[in-house]
Parts: C-alpha cells; structure tokens; sequence
C-alpha cells in the first residue's frame, strides 16, 4: 500500500461549491498529488486555471481521493469542485507518495 505524504510549505485549501463550481487558491507547481474530499458528493478537476464541470470526476462525499497533479506548463494549479447534487465545501492537501 502507498502511503501518502501530505507537504509541509503547501496548506490545506477549502472553497464552497453549488451549482456554479468553486475553486481552492491555487498552489505553486511542485506536489506529485493532491488529496481531495468534500462535504456532499462533487465532480472535480485538478489542474492550471481549471473550473470543475458535471463531465469531471465524481466522487462521493466524506471520503478522501488522492488525484494526481498534472504537469502542465509549470503555472499555479488549483482544485474545483462543482455539485452532483448539493451544495458543499471541498476541501484539498498537496501531497507526494512515500
């Protein structure tokens, strides 16, 4: 089993979400992952300037999913975070495996 590695210098981030998406302050490049849970089932994106829509991943609520960070162009990236169903927060840690 990976264990996960949450990164000191990259803080725990949260941010409301309706049906309108909501979006973490973004992180500098860096972390190989992010852990992500939220308070009702969402779709979310992990990315550069992305804004989750209902094509995204699901996840369902209370329950922490580590989401790779893809390598983009070496810019800030954020998570968002749209509903399935209601409203909620999302909440988010940087990570690396161990």
């Amino acid at each position: 089993m990976e264990l996960l590695n949450p990164l000191d210098g990259y803080p725990a981030y949260s941010a409301s979400y309706t049906g309108t998406a909501g979006s973490t302050t973004a992180w500098n490049p860096g972390p190989e992952g992010v852990v992500v849970w939220s308070t009702t089932a969402a779709y979310i994106r992990v990315g550069e300037g992305v804004t989750a829509t209902t094509s995204d991943t699901p996840i369902p609520a209370n329950t922490p999913i580590p989401f790779i960070v893809p390598n983009g162009t070496g810019a800030p990236w954020r998570v968002s975070a749209i509903q399935i169903g209601s409203g909620g927060t999302v909440y988010a840690k940087p990570i690396n495996q161990n």
